[in-house]
């Protein structure tokens, strides 16, 4: 019951972080522990598989950097363990003059990040490479792709175990306590000893936070992403990947196509506000963590300045006709009979006091303890370089 690290949550970037320390230091004795049956149950599990470039990122920003390195080594890791994905490129559409100008910087960006081969695309040049979307300028990424990222976390458990690693599931985290020499961590199952803890727990990342650091100054605001699926008849609508040009003032991505590695099509997501952290579905509510959302001081200052975008969301997520109109201001000819209700995930977003909806990787480091508050997408592509840059903190503390 003793350890030498104790890695809280079995989300694709627990794992990596637990793979990363085993693969430096053999004799670490490492334990992992997951409050459900099996890894990738959440985040990990209900996204969409894309295997993101690094365009969008502010140059500089954790984002920024974990992406484009943590891209390669994800494509490596793959090739290692015989892990299927397609490079298969995505464009990003503008469809209105108003949206030429952050179309620019989106490539600028991508530029700066080290993306080579993007290509302006001109509304010919956009149909060429897609051949129903909607556009009058576009940017093709060569660098984008799609995977299983449930396959992948699958891959690093079995590996973490092969390398001496322990991985608990059923077991959910109660309290932490920071003694003089070693951190007692409380769980259903018992109490299990370590000399540092690293916690990787994604909607429920905050709450653990605050078991060590009460004053932490961000919440987590679950926000739902709903799908709908193309019909087998009407998968040939979509090549690849479709996006639009974002809002650069929300940082959602906004409706998109996407070309699943099964051969599924997903079109969305929405962003609505989740009425419980691990919801899924229209009507999920929980008393707790909704009081939690709508008590914080930032939630108010986020629905004051976004309240029309969010009535516009919900609309769609109740109004299937509305959601259509969205997809096609990007494939105009798609119709309500091509879509077959999907999936849906829920998108961890910490958001401060201040009401800002936190746009990077954050972290939060006492003595021996490692927090990650907020790992939204790319954390999936970030996963194995955010595992070396926890891995470096770790070594800083432990030397």
């Amino acid at each position: 019951m003793n350890y030498n690290v104790i890695i809280v949550g079995a989300g694709i970037v627990g794992l990596a972080t637990a793979y990363t320390i085993l693969n430096k230091n053999a004799n670490v004795k490492l334990l992992l522990i997951e409050k459900e049956n099996e890894v990738a149950k959440h985040q990990t599990g209900n996204n969409s598989g894309v295997i993101h470039s690094g365009i969008y990122y502010k140059p500089g920003s954790l984002k920024a950097i974990n992406c484009r390195r943590g891209y390669q080594m994800l494509l490596d890791f793959c090739d290692e363990n015989n892990i299927e994905y397609d490079i298969c490129g995505k464009v990003i559409g503008a469809t209105s003059e108003n949206e030429l100008h952050a179309l620019e910087n989106i490539y600028n960006r991508g530029i700066e990040n080290g993306l080579n081969g993007l290509e302006y695309l001109s509304e010919n040049q956009l149909k060429e490479k897609e051949y129903h979307v909607n556009g009058i300028k576009g940017i093709f990424v060569p660098q984008t792709g799609i995977i299983d990222f449930k396959v992948v976390s699958e891959k690093l458990a079995e590996l973490i175990r092969k390398k001496g690693g322990e991985i608990i599931f059923n077991t959910s985290l109660q309290k932490i306590k920071n003694s003089q020499d070693e951190i007692i961590i409380e769980t259903n199952n018992g109490e299990y000893y370590s000399k540092f803890v690293i916690t990787c727990a994604g909607l429920q990342s905050d709450r653990i936070a605050r078991m060590t650091k009460p004053d932490l100054d961000v919440r987590i605001i679950p926000f739902r992403g709903e799908y709908y699926k193309l019909k087998d008849s009407s998968k040939t609508l979509v090549k690849n990947l479709i996006y639009p040009v974002p809002d650069p003032a929300f940082p959602f991505l906004g409706v998109h196509f996407t070309r699943m590695i099964n051969g599924d099509v997903e079109c969305g997501p929405n962003a609505v506000f989740s009425f419980k952290r691990e919801g899924y579905s229209k009507i999920s509510f929980d008393l707790k963590d909704t009081i939690e959302s709508i008590t914080w001081r930032g939630f108010h200052k986020v629905a004051l300045n976004y309240w029309q975008v969010g009535m516009g969301e919900f609309y769609r997520s109740f109004n299937k006709n509305a959601f259509v109109k969205a997809l096609q201001k990007l494939i105009p000819e798609i119709k309500e009979s091509d879509l077959i209700k999907g999936g849906a995930g829920v998108r961890a977003q910490a958001c401060d006091k201040n009401g800002k909806l936190i746009d990077d990787f954050y972290f939060v480091e006492q003595k021996n303890i490692i927090h990650v508050c907020n790992a939204p997408s790319p954390a999936a592509t970030s996963a194995l370089s955010i595992g070396e840059y926890i891995f470096e903190k770790y070594i800083a503390q432990a030397a």
